[in-house]
């Protein structure tokens, strides 16, 4: 009876010790995973300033299909309302 009780508190060590490590392994990639999806937002942000740029440069010469200009004028009509609703809320403050 006593080495029974005795081989299950070592099994329960056992098991403490491996549930602590993964707890530390689990933190550690939640960390990583925090990290890489900081990354991927960051490029995300990069990647969509890039399109703009290259609609930018498009518009300026005068190279974009009738589709890009329709989506292009949509951008600024959208980008106008957005000045236009900021200017109503600083003149109503």
């Amino acid at each position: 009876m006593e080495q029974q009780l005795k081989r299950i508190q070592e099994k329960l060590q056992l098991i403490l010790k491996q549930y602590a490590s993964l707890q530390k392994e689990n933190s550690r990639l939640k960390e990583e995973l925090a990290v890489e999806k900081e990354k991927a937002r960051a490029q995300q942000q990069i990647a969509e300033e890039l399109k703009q740029q290259v609609g930018i440069l498009k518009a300026g010469t005068g190279d974009m299909s009738e589709p890009e200009k329709k989506e292009f004028e949509k951008k600024i009509n959208a980008y106008i309302r957005e000045i236009d609703r900021c200017i109503a809320l600083l003149e109503s403050s």
